[in-house]
């Protein structure tokens, strides 16, 4: 190979945060893309700053967000798993540094934050992406091939839900959130349910919304439901439990000639905590007894999962920026004007809530 038809330099990354987000989703698919190098991680925990060095050998600790930007001229790419509260200032002061920028979900803590960080970045050249994981989630995925091929007629009603049995919270920084912070299962586990419902069936406005909070100590919301009334004429009902002893199906779509039903959640972040690999030839695959239902009730047929595929953010992203960053033709893997309509969602939720209270 002449110097000429040398290998592209791999994506200098930072992640910030080694939680739940940083260490389970970030870190590994950064390591198993060959196009990054994960050059340092920031978390202000020692244990945390332990655990990183065992699992990626040669990778720098620092600990906070403030210690990466001191070193933005060694990187190319920063990538926040923080608190919510802290993306914009972070993103902000990154965009600023003259790096590319992955914020987790949510976004931001509002939508006119938002707005502010894409035109800094569209003023910057910078490429500005949201890490909307779930869209490669394999029953996402599955459930995109059905209504492409139209399987089941027109979809008349589209329910989503995410319900799990977590009496107590168990991170400090939730535990503090209010709904002002980014705390509260809208914020979190809604920002999914939201832009899952907006790729599927495009445009809506929010015509119920119930916000509760059952747990002693918490301080946002953890249990929501929403109707979303798309602009094509489909029903969305969207439910977020964080104490749900009994959970219903993950997935129901009902259309004008059949329906589809599905239990059960990815088993990509799972499998990752486990301590398996995005490279493992497992990855991504579900256990076969975890299939939906497609069709109608007398006539069902068992649909197997489509693999999910976490990775494809980040090689959508690679993609990008080494042909050319903001200026590259490449889309985005989540164009971050999406996630300013799932805030946009979420606060008129909180509004059309209070009126109702």
């Amino acid at each position: 190979m002449t110097e000429t038809e040398a290998a592209p330099r791999a994506i200098r990354t930072a992640v910030v945060g080694f939680g739940l987000s940083g260490s389970v989703f970030h870190a590994p698919l950064l390591d198993a893309d060959s196009n990054y190098s994960l050059d340092i991680i920031a978390t202000s925990n020692a244990g945390r700053q332990e655990a990183a060095t065992a699992r990626y050998p040669g990778v720098r600790t620092v600990p906070d967000g403030r210690a990466v930007l001191d070193r933005a001229d060694s990187l190319d790419l920063v990538v926040l798993g923080t608190p919510p509260a802290t993306h914009y200032p972070l993103a902000k002061a990154a965009l600023e540094a003259g790096l590319d920028v992955v914020v987790d979900k949510p976004f931001v803590v509002s939508s006119v934050q938002g707005e502010e960080l894409i035109a800094l970045a569209r003023d910057r050249g910078r490429v500005l992406t949201v890490f909307q994981n779930r869209r490669w989630d394999g029953d996402y995925l599955t459930l995109r091939k059905l209504l492409d091929a139209q399987a089941l007629g027109k979809v008349l009603r589209f329910e989503s839900r995410f319900e799990r049995w977590t009496p107590s919270i168990a991170k400090a920084w939730k535990a503090r959130a209010t709904a002002d912070d980014g705390g509260g299962v809208l914020f979190d586990l809604g920002s999914h349910l939201i832009d899952q419902a907006l790729q599927l069936f495009g445009p809506a406005r929010v015509v119920h919304a119930e916000l509760k909070a059952r747990r002693s100590d918490e301080r946002a919301d953890d249990d929501v439901f929403l109707v979303l009334r798309h602009h094509a004429g489909v029903l969305t009902h969207l439910s977020m439990n964080m104490l749900c002893a009994q959970q219903a199906p993950r997935f129901r779509v009902l259309g004008s000639v059949g329906g589809f039903t599905k239990h059960g959640v990815d088993p990509q972040e799972p499998y990752i905590v486990a301590g398996g690999s995005p490279l493992d030839e497992d990855y991504g695959v579900e256990a076969p007894e975890w299939a939906g239902t497609l069709g109608r009730d007398g006539h069902l047929d068992r649909l197997p999962t489509a693999r999910g595929n976490y990775p494809e953010f980040y090689r959508l992203l690679a993609e990008k920026i080494l042909d050319g960053g903001a200026q590259s033709p490449h889309p985005l893997p989540v164009n971050p004007e999406d996630a300013v309509q799932v805030l946009t969602i979420i606060e008129k939720a909180r509004e059309l809530a209070s009126l109702g209270s």
